[in-house]
């Protein structure tokens, strides 16, 4: 009989509750369809979601650098669990849950109550990709949660051109999934070439095996292309921009960019069963993400749509977390993880303002908008404060997290690397200054009269200030963030000393 064990230091299964809420929310939403009471079950499942995701966090130990709440279904192969850097991007997937609950409401979707089940659904298989530590369920997961993004794209698309957008989001993000099942598949036929006995795809099992050269870069490049895909890294982003410019103005892209769930499943599994090709392939990587700084930041100043100026500004960012990430310094580690999160929240902020521009006005291209300021100030300040927080300011997460990138890339690279991302970081600065000035503070076109701009309502001032304070916060106030991954950052780091 297979054996069915739940942690008991919560006094229930709290990371399966994690799993299994928004999952029951998401499928008594769409038997009540569009009830009115369903819409405020929703939100509530949601809300329901982040208390649970707050329990977790203030039971964690994270003086201890071990897995903890560990859950196991064997007949499933079920294994879950939770440390330090689970519980950072759990509570970020859970608050971005109840935001989108509240921000489907002020852009008065169509069917909200169908786009909440399908929210409440692709957080539930969030959840599990976040607390899982067997690579095929990491991969399922993340199949349905691509799939559901996929029927997002294609039932609240915003133009005519939807079917470009799903169909290259269809086959990057599904042939990223089939690069990482290989590489999974490689490293535990590698498991069993050396100690024989059954397959698994257990992380903890994994890292049993004497790691072997001839598997060892085969399974590093399937896994991080794989999740270079997601994340996405320069010149694995070419998804990205059509799906930014065509389909949903916020929704989708909060969903894919809010949590770097790529970046996870690198630090989660690339990183401790790759070490060897790691630190091997470590400076191709490193190369690879600085010209991707530029590379964005270059086509960013070239583009003429709003949207598709934030996506290549996600490209340039993201690079400057895949140096910290590849330092393997604990400073440049605990740096990227935090810039991640700190990057998903003013991603977020900056995405859902431009979907209320983008209700207003019925158009992102630069040309076509100006004046925004003196009808929409609030919006015009929120979108203002995301940007900065994505370039580093004091008061924002960012600023710690560049800081610690950047020290721990002096220590591994040296000065000239490292002065060039710098640099890099500061052209994103000019990109994203330059959109703002042109969207909000130029003057307004003759097409566009200042009484066709609604004011600023109420829910809206309630998502982007929740968003905003919650930013602030983490901001002048890191501490608690930074011992959240210190203890298991600093073990990750260790293990790269012991294989060097």
């Amino acid at each position: 009989m297979s054996e069915i064990f739940w942690a008991t230091q919560a006094g229930y299964p709290l990371l399966a509750t994690l799993q299994w809420l928004p999952l029951a929310g998401g499928l008594l939403l769409l038997v009540m369809r569009e009830q009115d009471l369903a819409l405020i079950l929703g939100r509530l499942f949601a809300i329901g979601e982040l208390v649970v995701a707050i329990d977790l966090h203030a039971r964690i130990d994270v003086s201890r650098n071990v897995m903890q709440f560990a859950e196991r279904f064997d007949l499933l192969a079920y294994h879950a669990a939770a440390d330090g850097i689970s519980v950072l991007f759990i509570l970020l997937t859970a608050l971005l849950g109840v935001l989108l609950s509240f921000y489907g409401m002020a852009r008065q979707q169509i069917s909200p109550v169908h786009l909440l089940s399908v929210l409440l659904l692709i957080e539930s298989a969030q959840m599990t990709m976040l607390t899982t530590m067997n690579l095929l369920w990491f991969a399922a997961a993340s199949a349905v949660q691509l799939a559901l993004v996929a029927y997002l794209l294609w039932r609240w698309a915003s133009a005519s051109e939807e079917n470009l957008a799903l169909s290259r989001f269809l086959q990057y993000q599904f042939f990223g999934c089939a690069l990482f099942v290989a590489g999974a598949v490689v490293l535990v036929w590698s498991h069993v070439d050396v100690l024989g006995g059954h397959w698994s795809f257990d992380l903890f099992d994994l890292l049993q095996t004497p790691q072997i050269g001839k598997y060892q870069s085969v399974a590093f490049y399937l896994l991080f292309y794989g999740l270079a895909i997601r994340t996405p890294l320069f010149p694995l982003h070419g998804w990205l921009p059509n799906s930014a410019g065509y389909g949903l103005i916020a929704v989708g892209p909060v969903l894919l960019l809010g949590v770097k769930v790529g970046i996870y499943g690198m630090a989660r599994f690339l990183l401790p069963l790759t070490a060897e090709a790691v630190m091997t392939w470590q400076a191709y990587v490193v190369a690879f993400a600085m010209v991707g700084v530029f590379f964005a930041a270059i086509l960013a100043f070239r583009q003429i749509n709003l949207r598709r100026l934030m996506a290549f500004a996600v490209v340039s960012h993201t690079s400057l977390i895949i140096i910290g990430l590849f330092t393997l310094h604990p400073a440049g580690l605990q740096g990227a993880l935090l810039l991640a999160v700190n990057f998903g929240l003013a991603v977020t902020l900056m995405l859902l303002m431009i979907g209320y521009v983008y209700r207003r006005t019925g158009t992102t291209e630069l040309a076509r908008l100006g004046g925004l300021f003196d009808r929409i100030p609030f919006i015009t300040v929120a979108f203002l404060v995301g940007g900065l927080a994505i370039l580093g300011m004091p008061g924002t997460p960012g600023f710690d997290a560049v800081h610690l990138v950047l020290e721990a890339s002096i220590e591994t690279f040296g000065a000239l690397p490292t002065i060039a991302t710098a640099l890099g970081n500061v052209a994103a600065a000019g990109f994203l200054l330059w959109a703002f000035q042109r969207a909000f503070l130029a003057p307004r076109p003759r097409d566009l009269p200042a009484a066709r701009i609604a004011r600023t309502s109420r829910m809206e001032y309630f998502v982007g200030g929740a968003t905003l304070l919650v930013l602030l916060a983490a901001g002048f106030y890191p501490q608690p963030w930074l011992e959240l991954t210190d203890s298991a950052t600093a073990a990750l780091a260790e293990y790269f000393v012991r294989h060097e």
